[in-house]
């Protein structure tokens, strides 16, 4: 098969993360970057073309693939112009700024005859990837909860995250990642209702912090949580808090970080209920919250995984010819817009929202 050719507009966080990976890569060859701010090119690598506007990379016959990198707002412009122009296309998330921006997109992309997938890599986080392996093995009985969360200590977001206009905040940012971890979780479970929080907690225009509710069909409970001002006393030690928390009526699984940590956890035998006994401990009359009685807890590894963002693009390069599926799919991509659009209707009404 010949190599893949890849042109990237935007030259930012995200299209530094691209550059050193696609660089690296058998099968694919990096062309060049275009961004509107021409600093931004100053450091693209020796041997790449540094476009002087994204119609000179859209109008290049050496690109077979535009990936976009620019800010949030542009993604639904630039998706249609890379469609007119032939090409194939890569999108970072969110795809889109609306639904309607998306089923617009997808409209144009089919017209034009070209593929159109969104680079949603989190799915192959090694944490998610250890928490999915749980419940599809079904390691904790009946699941009845879950919690998808990330904690950080600085706050204050940078560059065009912090405006709405440019399509910024943590919802689009983060948001969009953790409830596509829930629902590929479960594709099959329906959503039946949704509550959120969503709050400006010391950013003028965009949200800092949000909390949802998910409840499905299969009666898990889902909670998402996100917030860039929650303190931790040693932030030269973690960055994030990122967490992981499910349980079921055989046990309990957390894992921590981005390098995760974890273990199952589980009881070897339940209390009994027993009519009209107590008993005293230090913290009072109980027995569901004291301490547990020597070799009541038992824990086991979490799953292996082996899993990197690497992967998605060893996809792509197998979609891209027709060997298996893209990893992720436009209707997926338009259930999570439908969930963010619920978020934000929750979240104004302080109201739950029927869903699916």
């Amino acid at each position: 098969m010949e190599d893949i050719r890849i042109a990237v507009i935007g030259h930012g966080f995200m299209g530094h993360e691209h550059e050193t990976m696609l660089s690296q890569m058998e099968g694919i060859r990096l062309i060049g970057f275009s961004d509107r701010d021409p600093k931004q090119l100053d450091d693209v690598k020796e041997g790449l073309k540094r476009y002087e506007s994204n119609e000179a990379l859209l109008a290049d016959p050496e690109v077979d693939v535009v990936l976009i990198a620019a800010n949030n707002n542009q993604h639904h412009d630039l998706v249609i112009q890379a469609a007119r122009a032939g090409k194939d296309i890569i999108c970072e998330k969110p795809a889109a700024m609306s639904l309607e921006e998306l089923d617009d997109m997808v409209r144009v992309t089919n017209e034009c005859g070209v593929k159109f997938t969104v680079h949603h890599q989190r799915r192959l986080d090694q944490d998610f990837r250890i928490m999915k392996e749980i419940f599809d093995q079904k390691a904790l009985g009946d699941v009845y909860m879950m919690k998808n969360s990330l904690y950080g200590f600085n706050g204050n977001m940078h560059d065009w995250h912090v405006y709405i206009s440019e399509g910024g905040g943590m919802l689009y940012d983060w948001g969009v990642h953790l409830i596509d971890q829930i629902l590929f979780m479960m594709p099959e479970a329906k959503i039946t209702s949704i509550y959120a929080d969503v709050r400006n907690v010391i950013n003028f225009e965009v949200d800092d912090y949000f909390k949802i509710l998910l409840r499905f069909d299969n009666q898990v409970m889902a909670e998402v949580e996100l917030g860039t001002y929650l303190l931790a006393d040693k932030p030269q030690d973690k960055w994030f808090e990122r967490h992981w928390i499910m349980g079921g009526n055989k046990g309990t699984a957390y894992v921590d970080g981005f390098e995760p940590e974890g273990r199952i956890v589980r009881t070897t035998e339940l209390l009994t209920n027993v009519s009209g006994s107590r008993t005293m401990t230090a913290a009072g009359p109980t027995r569901s919250f004291g301490p547990p009685a020597p070799g009541k807890i038992v824990t086991e590894d979490v799953p292996k995984v082996n899993t990197c963002h690497r992967d998605y693009f060893e996809n792509y390069k197998k979609a891209y010819y027709g060997e298996e599926d893209f990893l992720v799919k436009i209707p997926e991509t338009r259930r999570v817009l439908t969930v963010m659009d619920a978020v934000r209707e929750s979240a104004k009404t302080g109201k739950s929202v029927d869903f699916e």
